[in-house]
């Protein structure tokens, strides 16, 4: 497949980005996930900003032939005051801002490799294609605010 696999992380940012533009809908009540996490729409965001940036940091870590620095700060498991904060317009357009950008940055560094690259074999990693893929899940982040439009 000779497509970007980068491409795939802009396209996850863009189908959330559809449901935090329904998040002035908040009633300011957090919201718990399946698996027992707090989410709110300002976790959302920042959680999917945070994934994204995570990996972008691994690539370029791969990609130099150095360590990759682990996350050690579990911040999936984190709400903080911040995250509890009202949702404004301009927290939508903030994160339309910088998930836009960073989804963006991610396609552009895959597009200045070799597509060769994409693929090669970077054991025990993943491989940066695979990486690419698992972005897609960022989504679920926005998933576990939801469509607000569709509450009430």
């Amino acid at each position: 497949m000779t497509e970007n696999p980068g491409a795939l992380v802009e396209q996850a940012v863009e189908r959330s980005l559809l449901l935090i533009e329904s998040w002035l809908a908040w009633d300011g009540q957090p919201l718990t996930s399946d698996d027992g996490r707090i989410f709110t729409p300002h976790k959302a965001v920042r959680r999917i900003a945070d994934h994204i940036v995570d990996h972008l940091a691994e690539v370029e870590a791969l990609l130099a032939g150095v360590p990759t620095q682990p996350d050690e700060w579990l911040a999936s498991a984190l709400t903080n005051q911040a995250d509890l904060a009202t949702f404004t317009a301009e927290d939508v357009q903030e994160a339309q801002q910088r998930l836009r950008r960073l989804g963006r940055t991610f396609a552009l560094r895959y597009a200045a490799l070799d597509p060769a690259e994409w693929d090669k074999d970077r054991s025990p990693n993943w491989t940066l294609r695979q990486i690419a893929e698992h972005l897609t899940e960022s989504e679920w982040y926005a998933e576990q605010v939801g469509d607000l439009r569709r509450a009430g």
